[in-house]
């Protein structure tokens, strides 16, 4: 019958039998021969029922033992077979295998363009929060409570009298409530209305606005900077004009198309067979705006315009679905490298 004896001789010989395998083979040959249905180790613990019950109890918890010692030696022995058998058949002469990369979103890459653009023209940059009062977003840029203008702005609400902002304009007031002219500053960032999604318009959109206040500032200037920027972003041969509009924020207010590139002009699917394409919103900032921020609307004046991030892209880029934007459909923006 087996005893303690016979159970760690057996373990010794198992153990000496991992230490000199050689191969995953051999450990699995050494797995049947010790813990099989038949191997010698499970072999003493179905033997267990033949002995005294003190003898049982000393022999089956050396068996026990036994037993997961060997299996967690086998365990150890295989990993490290199968560890080295994977740097073994590591080739460094093979080439590698390409990973595929990420691209920068176009939109990313348009407003990073217009960014350089302004700094170029000593703009500084100025980000403000998403989420605005009404006061930053409405009443503070010219829009009294019952004005009808904010009818153009359809405004996702929050609670507490909170919104998400429809422009980056609120970031005007922000910088000019905190700054003394002369301040020349470009604000892009992401913006909220809430409009049905359709090929070129969409819920969320980016802009990139910019203001100068400071004395003697004229639409000549404003009229200046535009044409020098649009000129860097889209090529010297564009042509420009200015029609006059109307934003709360602004007085005298203009729109600024440029000619359609696609056909020089001659009219074309883009740009509606009318030949100019319209790019930005602009105007001298309206008294009011100056005086809301503290600012003496007798001594200084500005100037301020809006640019439309997707629409410049979908331009610059011929795009002609904005929601491709906002898909993340990693084929569409790997064409932007």
């Amino acid at each position: 019958m087996p005893g303690t004896e016979q159970v760690e001789q057996i373990l010794a010989e198992a153990l000496a039998a991992v230490n000199a395998a050689s191969s995953l083979s051999d450990l699995d040959a050494i797995d049947v021969k010790y813990l099989a249905r038949k191997g010698a180790i499970t072999s003493v613990l179905k033997s267990l029922k033949d002995l005294p019950l003190e003898e049982r109890k000393a022999v089956g918890a050396a068996a026990n033992s036994a037993r997961i010692k060997l299996e967690e030696t086998i365990s150890a022995a295989k990993s490290r077979f199968q560890q080295a058998g994977i740097i073994s058949t590591f080739d460094p002469t093979l080439p590698g295998i390409a990973r595929r990369i990420g691209a920068i979103h176009p939109i990313t890459r348009v407003i990073d363009s217009m960014c350089e653009t302004f700094r170029g023209m000593g703009f500084t940059i100025a980000k403000g929060p998403d989420i605005e009062t009404d006061y930053y977003n409405f009443e503070a840029l010219n829009f009294p409570p019952d004005h009808p203008a904010r009818d153009m702005q359809d405004t996702f609400y929050l609670e507490n009298g909170l919104l998400l902002r429809t422009h980056t304009t609120p970031v005007q007031v922000r910088e000019l409530e905190k700054s003394k002219p002369p301040v020349k500053i470009i604000t892009p960032g992401r913006t909220y209305r809430n409009e049905a999604i359709s090929t070129r318009s969409y819920c969320v959109f980016h802009q990139v606005d910019g203001f100068l206040v400071d004395e003697g500032v004229t639409m000549g200037d404003l009229k200046g900077v535009l044409v020098a920027f649009c000129r860097d972003f889209y090529g010297e041969g564009l042509k420009l004009r200015f029609r006059p509009s109307f934003f709360p924020f602004t007085e005298p207010s203009a729109e600024v198309d440029i000619s359609c590139f696609l056909c020089g002009g001659k009219g074309c699917q883009l740009c509606k067979y009318e030949g100019w394409l319209e790019i930005l919103g602009c105007g001298m900032i309206d008294p009011n705006v100056l005086k809301n921020v503290g600012y003496d609307s007798e001594k200084y004046t500005g100037f301020a315009f809006g640019i439309g991030v997707e629409r410049t892209a979908m331009l610059k880029y011929r795009i002609n679905d904005i929601r491709l934007f906002y898909e993340n459909d990693i084929r569409f923006i790997r064409q932007f490298k």
